[in-house]
């Protein structure tokens, strides 16, 4: 990890455990992201059966974030990411010990695929709502500097480790289920030396919060304050418009334009290698720009935005991978800074007894459109170029940017110096 981080962060121990345990299991994570695709389609060849575990993984964290929010808020992150944890690891190993035995099956690789969803709709809010009451107020920019910065690395580094687990799949059905096997196993033991680590640390005590409620009533609550806060409703409403029209082309678009112009896997991987660099880049870099972002945090955003449109423009206007490369280098150094800004920003604004249903809403505007743009993208690109498709995505988020500039009071939004009181 860089070393630019304060050492009174680098000294705190709480930080220490969250950091390196979620990094371990971050790591750990992409073993089962490689395994279980493969697994599917080692069983039945077949995209569309691959499609639905890749749903039954998904579907879960869109329709339950917001009561993963809800729980976290009402029980405490610490303890519903802890057990989230340790569900995935049950999980994973019993995947694993059924592998090793011989009772591979489609059904049972559904099942997994649906209840590790399930179980990643509690972990992610709570994952987000526990940093603020880890380290201290000033050191929280940093913080999400680094620990979203380390998720972007294992993300480069892990698919090349679980590549090497993997490997052996090569051989017999028999050689290759035990590969399979190794690699949902040792994802289970980074989510049990994870879960480990988070019993480390030890947050700081809330003030009393209100009687709790029945739980539906606790989710009510949470969308209501962030609908009264204008500034968290305008930015709310603001990046649902930004995700569906970034999201479906660097998920759909990106792919046919490297098939079309670039006549390569390699010049994609090449494209999204040259994206997930430059968003750690920008991650790390967003740590040393804590005061900047605090006063001008609407400011920069739109900022942000509005030039990556026009590179999103001029994405579909290369001939050669390289000029896709660089382009993709820079969107990604631009998104990961802000990325890091907006986490830092609603974790100061949103009080600690209601963060977690922040956090949830925010994460459920990405997974809710995701699909949705993907699809959109997918239907346009039956009328439109490539080319054409991407110069529209990216007129269409200058044209947002700009008119939050004209007529929303996002330009004016300052960073919160602190978290909100309850």
């Amino acid at each position: 990890m860089p070393t630019t981080a304060p050492p009174h962060l680098m000294r705190n121990t709480n930080f220490r455990w969250l950091l390196g345990g979620g990094l371990v299991s971050m790591l750990g994570d992409q073993f089962s992201m490689l395994a279980l695709p493969w697994l599917v389609l080692s069983l039945t060849g077949d995209s569309l059966s691959l499609g639905i575990a890749v749903a039954l993984m998904g579907a879960p964290r869109a329709v339950l974030i917001l009561l993963g929010g809800t729980v976290a808020d009402r029980y405490s992150p610490r303890r519903v990411l802890l057990a989230s944890k340790l569900a995935n690891a049950a999980i994973l190993l019993a995947l694993a010990g059924l592998l090793m035995l011989g009772q591979a099956s489609l059904a049972l690789a559904y099942a997994a695929a649906l209840a590790l969803g399930i179980a990643s709709a509690f972990a992610i809010p709570a994952g987000t709502a526990i940093l603020p009451q880890a380290v201290p107020p000033q050191a929280l920019q940093t913080a999400n500097s680094l620990q979203m910065g380390a998720r972007q690395l294992s993300l480069l580094a892990g698919p090349l480790l679980a590549a090497l687990v993997l490997g052996a799949h090569a051989g017999a059905q028999r050689t290759g289920m035990a590969a399979l096997a190794a690699a949902f196993a040792i994802d289970a033991l980074t989510f049990a030396f994870s879960a480990w680590t988070l019993r480390q640390v030890r947050l700081r005590p809330l003030a009393a919060a209100a009687a709790p409620q029945a739980m539906w009533r606790d989710m009510a609550a949470g969308l209501a304050m962030v609908w009264r806060d204008l500034p968290l409703r305008s930015c709310y409403i603001y990046w649902a418009v930004v995700a569906f029209f970034v999201m479906g082309p660097l998920q759909v678009a990106l792919p046919v334009l490297a098939s079309e112009r670039l006549h390569g896997a390699a010049a994609l991987g090449l494209l999204m290698g040259a994206h997930g660099a430059g968003t750690l880049a920008g991650m790390l870099a967003s740590g040393l720009g804590g005061a900047w972002l605090r006063r001008h945090f609407g400011a920069t955003l739109l900022l942000v935005d509005a030039v990556v449109g026009v590179l999103l423009m001029a994405l579909g206007q290369i001939a050669t991978a390289w000029q896709g490369a660089a382009l993709l280098a820079v969107t990604g150094l631009l998104g990961g800074y802000v990325q890091v800004a907006i986490f830092t920003w609603i974790q100061r604004r949103v009080a600690p007894a209601m963060l977690g249903r922040a956090m949830a809403l925010f994460m459920a505007i990405f997974l809710g459109l995701a699909p949705l743009s993907a699809a959109a993208t997918g239907a346009l690109l039956r009328r439109l170029s490539v080319g054409e498709l991407f110069c529209a995505g990216g007129a269409m988020l200058l044209a947002a940017a700009v008119a939050a500039v004209l007529w929303t009071d996002i330009p004016r939004i300052a960073g919160s110096t602190s978290v909100a009181s309850p």
